[in-house]
């Protein structure tokens, strides 16, 4: 077990960042980036993409290059908010490495490494961790995101919260355009305090980070399509309903003509209006004549789809197509590709082991020369079936194979107690029943071994006498010449039946005797076991082993020498009537 060093041990010997800047550790339990009524950061919205332009649009990306990127990280939050589709696919994006299964891999092999990382893994433990990793995230759209580490000093230290702090709070150095500074409350710029923050920085391009997220690139077509909607929209307003035209005769006073403009318009509005006979009020669709408003929907759906492919890498996910290949095209593509999926994961996973896995071992336990780092990664799919025949095809020939880890391979859990029923196989069933009654052999199934099996019947050699008869050890013997069927069966009489249909006949009326005596112990075996047990389905599950176990140790030697002293008869006979036909030919 690895110590964990004091206050006072730690206190020796200053800790600094990656820049050699020190920590103050009065500042690591409290939140200083948050934000305030009356300072810098402030948590009120300009609302940019109210009534953009591409003037506006132009001056605010040209601002955030020279640094003062408040009103493009303002406009890449209203992006999320006020296009559906842009907000879903870039949550696909994030909850796609969000919910990979994240490890802790050690520095090496010694005690003290493995100590590390079991310290890492168990803080990562934790309910919120999905929803931290999800704001972290925002880089990938605003191309830098900025989370607060409040730490938390108990047995030791450890990261209580992450919270999400605002990225208009931040500001890159202007000279350098990649050093991250915080606003302070008077719009000072103060450089980040040491393992207080995960800044990760997501560049969808090569270039500054401020100029690497997608949602600058995005920009332009969101704007574009946001002019679209609002055309859209006043067309539909416009022309949605049939013009309304009133007709009066001519010489009507301005009182009429006022009475006849008040119905026209209350017909519109109330769908209803009280006007004299002499006036006459007329229906014109409007949808004849004028502008197709597919223009609009084009272009909308046109943007949507640059947008699935800038964020998920294709289209057919976000938006299922019929195509000419047919309608099932969206099977070839994952909610994000898997490409795009990993990349994020290793740039996220690097953010990490730099920002929150060192300053955890750094304050608990000192410097290292290696530290254990973070693997976020999605397992390969494992097709279990081809696993376990290629296993067991090896174990055939021999090659060793840990059962454990094939195990876990397969997805499996291992037995969670002593006395939990295993899923053994048939063979191996039976042979631990037969090993019951020898204690040696249960020794060895118990070790792992294989209960011999009883040695196969030999092959019995079956001679021709001189005078047509069959010859077998241990048997009478039987003349082919002599096989007649009983008249009482109903067959065709002897001498219209070759000799291979008389040795037939002769030889099935031994079948029910020989069929007797094999399946006897079977079936008060069976009728022991139901007698016995009350739950039926844990007896047909013993009658199921033992079938296992006495199928394949039947004594069988009666029924095989019938079988086989038949078919040395049947070849015999026929070689005797085809020598019979040839004599009398």
């Amino acid at each position: 077990m690895i110590e964990v060093k004091t206050e006072s041990t730690i206190t020796e010997s200053p800790i600094v960042d990656i820049n050699g800047v020190p920590m103050r550790r009065k500042s690591l339990t409290q939140e200083i980036a948050g934000p305030s009524i009356t300072g810098a950061r402030s948590i009120i919205s300009a609302h940019p993409a109210s009534g953009i332009t591409p003037q506006r649009m132009a001056s605010l990306l040209r601002s955030s290059e020279n640094g003062d990127a408040t009103s493009y990280f303002e406009l890449a939050e209203q992006m999320e908010e006020l296009d559906l589709h842009y907000l879903s696919v870039m949550g696909t994006r994030k909850r796609a490495v969000a919910q990979m299964p994240i490890t802790v891999e050690p520095a090496d092999d010694s005690a003290q490494a493995k100590a590390d990382a079991a310290f890492v893994e168990g803080w990562l433990d934790r309910d919120t961790l999905d929803t931290e990793i999800f704001d972290i995230l925002d880089a990938i759209g605003k191309g830098v995101s900025f989370v607060e580490i409040i730490w938390e000093k108990g047995d030791a230290w450890l990261p209580r919260e992450l919270i999400w702090q605002m990225p208009n709070s931040f500001e890159f150095d202007r000279v350098d355009g990649r050093t991250p500074l915080l606003r302070g409350d008077a719009g000072e710029l103060m450089p980040l305090e040491p393992y207080k923050f995960i800044a990760h920085i997501h560049k969808a391009k090569s270039g500054l980070p401020i100029r690497g997220g997608l949602a600058r690139s995005i920009a332009w077509g969101w704007m574009f399509k946001n002019y679209a909607f609002k055309d859209w929209v006043s067309f539909l307003e416009a022309y949605g309903q049939p013009v309304r035209v009133g007709r009066f005769d001519q010489g009507a006073s301005e009182g009429d003509i006022r009475k006849l403009m008040m119905a026209v318009a209350q017909v519109g509005t109330n769908s209803a209006a009280v006007f004299p006979r002499t006036m006459d009020i007329e229906f014109i669709d409007a949808k004849a004549g004028t502008a197709p408003n597919e223009l609009w929907r084009s272009l909308a759906e046109y943007v949507d789809d640059q947008v699935s492919k800038a964020v998920l890498g294709q289209t057919s996910s976000a938006d299922a197509k019929a195509s000419g290949i047919g309608s099932g095209q969206s099977d070839l593509h994952g909610d994000v590709r898997d490409d795009i999926a990993r990349s994020d994961a290793k740039l996220l996973a690097a953010t990490l082991n730099r920002d929150l896995v060192r300053p955890m071992i750094m304050l608990n336990f000192g410097g290292r020369t290696k530290y254990p780092r973070i693997k976020i990664e999605k397992p390969d799919a494992i097709d279990v079936a081809a696993m376990v025949k290629s296993a067991r095809e090896l174990a055939e020939y021999g090659v060793e194979i840990d059962a454990e880890e094939l195990r876990e391979k397969a997805g499996l859990a291992g037995p969670k107690t002593a006395g939990a029923k295993l899923l053994i196989p048939p063979e191996k069933a039976a042979q631990m029943i037969e090993a019951e009654n020898s204690p040696q052999e249960a020794q060895d199934v118990q070790s792992g071994g294989s209960v011999p099996k009883k040695a196969s019947t030999a092959f019995l050699g079956l001679l021709k006498s001189e005078n047509g008869a069959v010859e077998a050890p241990g048997k009478t013997m039987v003349n082919v010449a002599s096989f007649s069927m009983p008249e009482s069966s109903g067959a065709r009489p002897n001498e219209n039946r070759d000799a291979i249909d008389r040795v037939t006949d002769e030889l099935i009326g031994e079948w029910d005797d020989i069929f007797a005596e094999m399946i006897a112990p079977l079936e008060a075996e069976i009728t022991r076991i139901a007698t016995a047990s009350e739950n039926p389905a844990s007896a047909a599950r013993d009658i199921q082993t033992m079938l296992a176990l006495k199928l394949g140790n039947m004594e069988s030697a009666a029924f095989t020498q019938m079988l086989q002293n038949a078919g040395f008869a049947a070849f015999v006979a026929g070689e005797v009537d085809v020598t019979n036909e040839q004599k009398a030919g």
